[in-house]
């Protein structure tokens, strides 16, 4: 895992202030960071047109540029001229080693955004928002340095944003970079060091990264003694739309699961792996509800089974459209999982907190809600799925970036929910669970080996079985 921040501002100080490093050499590190990336691409002489604004971001770019005069063909173009000190200041070191400045935007191999960085707070002016776009437009390889330009500081884009291929961020990872907004527009993302090593540099954060190295798939070479029992019983509600109920419990049968039970109204065609029946078993260890689940179930059913339950409970979909069920919210010792994506979370956030939301404002404060829900519920695990999604608990976010458009497709929520149902059922904590069912559906996703657009959800749950390689 990594670590994640709002913004940088208080360990650049620490630089100054503690290391007896100065904005000029700070400024040093984050150039060679981006010529070091571009080193690493591209042959010697290849062209690069940086786009310099007349901030720091854009001295960056300006240092940048006279750190690759000589090997490479850097020019300049400074639609707004130069006017922090250290713009001024790279400026007259970049001429005297005798890099071109140009007045209009012209091809290069190499394409630089160091217009505005971080910390972006106004939409773009129209003229700038223009030369985005005509930068956007050349065929050369897009860099942008620190954050694209016209992502703000949350990472939405105001209006337009530069669409990188790579982002070379400075210190340490912004949130801004990883809001679902952000993901067309950043590309690629590294990190570079400001003069001193990242754990020097970095401090404590609430907010981390995760990464495939962090999937830890289940195992049972541990207890080689155990049978089916050991490894827990999973019971998925399956309703009205039984195709997602039997998805999810598929899903929990292949991730461990050591029995799946599909919980039912009436009968339904299940694969011959999962048992079904009509209330809970006795034996279960875990519960999952809400993929497809419609008005099936009299709403006595759903309190004495699931409400009244002890049992860890994974609450995904139509489970939002329930007070009822969202009742289960309130029980401090419970394990509690809770998976919407953001229309959901609307419906869930109207009825647990009595505010409306819209989509929109989900998406443009993905961070903030969560840490809003997570202070009133610091018990129950959150996972707000989209492009990144952000699990929270006790006030600690995850953020998993890991998915791929692949999974934008109807079921792979369902995969999700089993996949979590099944490591609840095996005894897992419930922030372990919603970490490690993420990240699988993500790895799974990215062991398809066929066009995004054709995965189905049988794909993802017949993947699983790779994810030991990993």
């Amino acid at each position: 895992m990594q670590r994640l921040y709002r913004n940088c501002y208080a360990m650049d100080r620490k630089c100054y202030e503690e290391y007896g490093l100065t904005e000029d050499l700070l400024m040093e590190h984050a150039a060679e960071g981006m010529a070091r990336a571009i080193r690493e691409r591209f042959a010697a002489g290849a062209s690069v047109l940086i786009a310099a604004g007349p901030g720091n971001n854009g001295a960056d770019g300006i240092t940048l540029a006279r750190l690759l005069q000589g090997s490479f063909s850097p020019r300049l173009f400074l639609p707004l001229g130069v006017k922090s000190p250290m713009a001024k200041l790279q400026l007259e070191r970049a001429r005297k080693v005798g890099v071109p400045t140009v007045e209009e935007i012209e091809e290069a191999e190499i394409v630089v955004d160091a217009l505005f960085g971080a910390g972006l707070s106004r939409p773009l002016s129209e003229e700038i928002a223009g030369i985005v776009e005509s930068l956007d437009a050349l065929e050369g390889f897009k860099l942008a340095c620190d954050i694209p330009t016209g992502l703000d500081e949350s990472g939405w884009p105001s209006p337009t944003a530069f669409r990188a291929d790579l982002t070379v961020t400075m210190g340490a990872l912004k949130e801004a970079l990883y809001l679902d907004a952000a993901k067309e527009y950043v590309g690629e993302i590294r990190c570079v060091d400001l003069g001193v090593e990242r754990m020097l540099y970095e401090e404590e954060s609430s907010v981390r990264l995760l990464e495939a190295a962090d999937f830890l798939p289940p195992l049972r070479s541990d207890r080689t003694a155990g049978h089916k029992g050991t490894f827990g019983h999973a019971a998925v509600f399956c309703g009205e739309k039984e195709g997602a109920g039997i998805i999810a419990a598929s899903a929990a049968a292949r991730f461990g699961a050591g029995l799946t039970t599909l919980v039912i109204h009436e009968q339904v065609r299940a694969p011959a792996f999962l048992m079904t029946a009509t209330t809970v078993p006795p034996k279960a260890t875990a519960l999952a509800i809400g993929m497809g689940l419609g008005d099936y179930f009299e709403s006595e059913l759903l309190e004495k089974e699931v409400v009244d339950s002890p049992l860890p409970i994974v609450l995904d979909a139509d489970a939002f459209n329930k007070p009822e069920l969202l009742q289960i919210l309130h029980q401090q010792n419970r394990k509690i999982v809770v998976t919407p994506h953001p229309a959901e979370f609307t419906r869930l956030w109207r009825i647990l907190m009595k505010e409306e939301l819209d989509v929109e404002t989900v998406q443009r404060d993905r961070f903030g809600l969560a840490r809003r829900f997570s202070a009133r519920f610091p018990h129950v695990v959150l996972l707000l799925k989209g492009a990144n999604p952000i699990i929270a608990h006790l006030g600690e976010l995850f953020v998993n970036p890991l998915g791929t458009p692949a999974l934008a497709k109807g079921g792979s929520g369902d995969v999700l929910s089993g996949l979590i149902a099944a490591l609840l059922a095996q005894g897992y904590e419930a922030l372990d669970a919603a970490i490690q069912g993420s990240l699988a559906l993500a790895l799974a996703a990215r062991h398809y080996k066929g066009a995004d657009y054709s995965m189905l959800p049988t794909d993802l749950i017949d993947n699983l079985k790779y994810l030991n390689e990993e």
